[in-house]
């Protein structure tokens, strides 16, 4: 049965990392114990391919593999999402259909990287990986990496078309919610792609945030949102102070910082694939004192040995 985006779209949904072992392959049976985690913890979807699964270092039979993994886990119970990051749109459409022939919900479409295109060349980048699919295109806005922003007025035109369902905002701007929530369609979906920013861009009328955290915390992060919504906000905001310094060493070192912690979890290999590599002996340490302090307050599960 065909359910909406607008109604799983919404909440903390986790960008899986992509466990490697140590022959450098992708550890299959990590992943969808990874997968399995996510959905206990009721997550609405999974976001895989994208940036905390290293997707510039995956082949496409490699991404049709993670893909493949995470519908099987799932089997229906959660939704999933599937990055189809290139900066070339005939390498993107590739991504995206072998997406939808795997088995994905929805593909996540980047703006593209290095290129700097102009405001019309993204418009027709994202069309284009549209129109070659019948799957629903949430894009990915990512100044930091990309250096050109999706543009308000670029977003206002694509989502002209329905098969654009929602925006991973990553821009830092936290009052792009009260600019276009009243402009955009009903049912689009606006998250926050930046944990550092999340709690502000749901306070501003966010739709929730694809988040790094939420693997190692899901449920604390389903809490925190559950409380913005009822207006719980002095909690709210409580829980969430306790994980900005993690959030802080996620963020300076990502994905590997998540592999890290992943890892002092027993969940997977912190094994990174070049250009990114493993945290050293300092970062590793204020890691774990960030996570210690967080589960000395039973806030997330006891961190391992």
């Amino acid at each position: 049965m065909f359910i909406p985006p607008s109604a799983w779209f919404t909440g903390f949904i986790p960008d899986l990392p992509t466990p490697f072992n140590a022959a450098d392959a992708i550890d299959v049976e990590a992943f969808a114990a990874l997968c399995e985690r996510q959905v206990a913890a009721g997550v609405p979807a999974i976001v895989v391919c994208e940036t905390a699964g290293e997707a510039p270092t995956l082949s496409p039979a490699e991404q049709e593999l993670i893909i493949r993994t995470a519908v099987e886990a799932a089997r229906g119970r959660v939704r999933i999402v599937a990055g189809a990051m290139s900066n070339a749109t005939s390498h993107a459409i590739e991504l995206a259909r072998r997406a939808e022939a795997a088995g994905a919900d929805a593909v996540m479409a980047v703006v593209p990287a290095y290129n700097k295109p102009m405001q019309e060349g993204m418009l027709a980048h994202f069309r284009a990986i549209a129109g070659a699919i019948g799957l629903p295109v949430i894009l990915h806005d990512v100044p930091s990496r990309t250096l050109r922003p999706l543009a308000d007025e670029t977003l206002l035109r694509l989502v002209e078309s329905r098969q654009f369902v929602g925006l991973c905002d990553a821009s830092a701007d936290i009052t792009r919610p009260m600019r276009l929530n009243r402009l955009l369609p009903a049912g689009f979906r606006l998250l926050s792609g930046d944990d550092v920013t999340a709690f502000g861009t749901i306070t501003s009328g966010g739709d929730g945030a694809i988040s790094e955290v939420s693997n190692i915390a899901p449920d604390l992060c389903r809490t925190i949102f559950s409380q913005v919504r009822q207006g719980r906000l002095q909690s709210a905001r409580y829980l969430h102070k306790r994980l900005i310094p993690l959030i802080a060493c996620l963020s300076k070192d990502s994905p590997a910082a998540l592999k890290s912690a992943l890892s002092v979890l027993g969940l997977m290999s912190p094994a990174t694939r070049l250009p990114i590599v493993p945290l050293d002996a300092a970062a590793h340490r204020e890691l774990v004192r960030a996570f210690a302090a967080i589960a000395d307050e039973e806030l997330i599960d006891s961190v391992g040995a």
